[in-house]
């Protein structure tokens, strides 16, 4: 009998014991209805949380299916309370319901209990029209999002049967691309056949593995007006010339919405910063989800949507929205909000799975601990929490290890990536290589893109603006200099520069931390997320970067 390699305790977490042969298969079934909250060497810890339920059940995994899985891999019974949970929130799933009734959108609860429970809510009941009935409500014009906000938040996430706009028709053909088998179940589960079960959700797929693919395929399925909203202008015109290359669109029909221009198309392409530009109290461009009668529309990076955009999403609910990301982690808490107002989790899987069949780079991960100066240890052990963030991210003892690390990659395509500006300015300048920022004009940092692809440097020093949307494939080893704290998407997302897939060879990750500081505790958090797909971290010292022969094994 195999011996079951976790606990599941009565608080929803659980406790997975790395060293069993169970490790990896546990890990992977426990992902599609937990979230991993810390990952040391020897346990990790998952929590069972209702978002997390509700996106398992989004996906068609029942509450016995979750049951069965806890229950087969843990060494004890598993608290009652939490199958009692696990059956509670599930089945939650779709008691609500929205659906279209002549013109109007009517909320059904399946029992009369709910119901009273919604009514009774000040707040609920302000969105409410017309009472029909104990379970049944005719809900006003303009609450279809806010309604669905607040009842995700009262623990009854609806299932949205209402249908959608079509929009404007705009035909368009696929020219030459062939759609790998996870897209095409990425663009069907979104699309449901065209009925109102599908239409609205998010499909989330590692970096490298063609989410912008998937996007297209869901373009060319409705055949509509579409709004792209993206990051960055360079992530803008990298959407053009895919839209270009693999379509038959014109570049005519294709419109940047951008700091550099307003263009209204067919297919028009804004970036989230314009979007949310402000002049005086207003936001004077959310405009653009009006100029047009749009039939879908597609937030790339959805896991970055900022809170002006989350309002208008509120209130265009009749279009169709497809949410694009590799991870749906967010720092402040608010993936209640995505679930809500862009829709379900439609499609995931795990990372190692796509490197398996080689969709994507196989990588491996590095965390370099290096000492901090004794003078500088006296300044860091008197400053606050912040500051000392500060002082370890920027320790001057990261650029000897740098240097080793590019010693060992001389042959190789190579991201330097920071958070803080001046650290990044001082390795431009010892490296003597190009150094891309926000303040990089979009011109200079497109020249140094081409030029890093057509093989004429092979360095780029790059701040948080590389951590999205960047199209390098080329690119097979990142050095993370400094983070944004303890961000695990950001971690996700400078992995991904090098994950696109390789003629040959691997993609090496290697991120830089000052020993015995808050330095070390922040990197642990930003590994959480890659630790949970499957990635491992090995840890080296400065001085093992001396020996050559000691990495071999591992380069």
């Amino acid at each position: 009998m195999r011996e079951k390699p976790a606990i599941v305790q009565s608080d929803g977490t659980i406790l997975l014991f790395v060293e069993s042969p169970l490790f990896k298969e546990a890990r992977e079934r426990f992902s599609a209805f937990a979230e991993l909250i810390k990952a040391p060497d020897y346990v990790h810890t998952y929590k069972i949380t209702p978002i997390s339920l509700w996106n398992a059940a989004a996906m068609g995994i029942s509450s016995q299916q979750v049951i069965e899985i806890l229950q087969e891999y843990s060494s004890y019974t598993v608290p009652e309370n939490i199958i009692v949970q696990v059956k509670e929130y599930i089945e939650r799933y779709g008691r609500v319901k929205m659906v279209r009734k002549d013109d109007n959108i009517h909320l059904i609860a399946d029992d009369p209990a709910i119901g009273d429970l919604i009514f009774s809510d000040k707040k609920a009941a302000g969105y409410i029209e017309e009472k029909i009935s104990s379970r049944e409500f005719r809900i006003k014009k303009y609450a279809r999002g806010h309604l669905k906000l607040f009842l995700v938040k009262m623990g009854y996430p609806v299932e949205d049967w209402a249908g959608y706009s079509p929009g404007t028709p705009f035909k368009f053909k696929l020219t030459d691309l062939k759609l790998r088998p996870y897209q095409v179940d990425a663009i069907e589960s979104f699309y449901a056949g065209g009925s109102e079960r599908g239409g609205s959700g998010i499909v989330v797929l590692p970096c490298g593995a063609g989410k912008t693919i998937v996007g297209i395929g869901v373009m060319e399925k409705l055949q509509t007006e579409t709004l792209i909203i993206v990051t960055s202008t360079v992530a803008a015109r990298q959407w053009k010339d895919e839209l270009l290359r693999w379509t038959s669109i014109s570049p005519e029909d294709i419109g940047e919405y951008s700091g550099d221009r307003k263009e209204i198309r067919p297919v028009t392409i804004a970036t989230y910063n314009i979007l949310i530009h402000r002049k005086g109290e207003n936001f004077s461009h959310l405009g653009v989800f009006d100029a047009k009668n749009w039939g879908l529309v597609i937030y790339d990076e959805v896991h970055l949507l900022p809170a002006p955009v989350f309002r208008i999403t509120a209130e265009i609910q009749a279009k169709r929205r497809l949410g694009l990301s590799a991870t749906l982690v967010r720092e402040d808490g608010k993936e209640d909000e995505i679930f809500a107002l862009i829709g379900p989790k439609k499609y995931d899987a795990p990372w190692k799975t796509f490197e398996e069949k080689g969709w994507i780079a196989s990588a491996l991960c590095f965390e370099v601990r290096v000492p901090m100066p004794t003078k500088i240890r006296f300044e860091y052990m008197k400053a606050t929490r912040r500051k000392k963030f500060t002082i370890a991210s920027t320790n001057p003892e990261k650029i000897k290890a740098l240097k080793k690390i590019l010693d060992l990659h001389r042959k190789d395509r190579i991201l330097i990536i920071g958070q803080f500006i001046s650290q990044l300015r001082e390795i431009s300048k010892i490296l003597k290589a190009p150094l891309i920022t926000g303040s990089t004009p979009n011109i200079e940092r497109e020249k140094l893109y081409n030029e890093f692809r057509n093989d004429i440097i092979n360095i780029l020093v790059v701040s948080k603006v590389a951590n999205f949307a960047i199209n390098l494939p080329s690119a097979n080893v990142a050095i993370e200099v400094s983070g944004t704290f303890g961000s695990r998407q950001e971690e996700a997302q400078r992995l991904g520069r090098i994950l696109r897939p390789k003629e040959e060879g691997r993609a090496y990750f290697y991120t830089i931390v000052s020993r015995e500081t808050v330095d070390e505790e922040y990197s642990a958090k930003r590994q959480i997320f890659l630790t949970e797909q499957g990635y491992k971290y090995t840890i080296i010292n400065l001085e093992d970067l001396n020996e050559k022969s000691s990495l071999s094994g591992l380069l």
